[in-house]
């Protein structure tokens, strides 16, 4: 593969967000119950490192007070670039399924400077459909977005924000 093509095939769409950030996040108390309509706010910090030459990165997250518990929670997120199919793999690891990645990944890339990624999961026995929004927003940072679907994707709603600012 030439220069050109690696450059071109989307396994650099991740490249704006490498570096330290803080996050202003804002989701359902309980994401998981679709029944929920309270909002909490929490700040958070992650840093994501390129992984494999550019073909993944890694990204520790820490909130220190995670609502609505207040407990410090720590996760992790893995993105692989899949350069056969020109999309990404994303894994969020996190004590919710300890010593797992998930069986369904998200899987998407970017169009310009947005990005959507969708995956299945399974709550209290039934699929959901998962889409994530990602925005390089430049030098205003970045914002990631988490909808559920409970009819196949004909209807989102939006569960989790994230607006993140550089820190480095």
């Amino acid at each position: 593969m030439s220069e050109n093509t690696s450059a071109a095939d989307g396994r650099h769409d991740f490249d704006f967000f490498h570096g330290r950030w803080n996050t202003r996040n804002r989701k359902l108390e309980n994401v998981l119950d679709r029944a929920c309509t309270t909002w909490v706010e929490f700040d958070s910090s992650l840093n994501c490192e390129p992984v494999l030459g550019g073909l993944g990165n890694v990204e520790p997250f820490t909130a220190p007070a995670m609502p609505p518990s207040g407990e410090r929670v720590e996760a992790m997120t893995l993105r692989l670039f899949d350069a056969r199919a020109g999309n990404w793999r994303i894994w969020w690891i996190s004590p919710r399924t300890p010593g797992l990645l998930d069986e369904n990944p998200m899987e998407g890339r970017f169009t310009g400077e947005h990005g959507e990624f969708f995956g299945v999961d399974t709550i209290d026995g039934e699929k959901i459909s998962v889409k994530w929004d990602w925005d390089d927003l430049g030098p205003e940072g970045a914002r990631w977005q988490q909808s559920f679907s409970y009819d196949d994707g004909l209807t989102w709603t939006v569960n989790w924000t994230a607006h993140h600012t550089r820190a480095d």
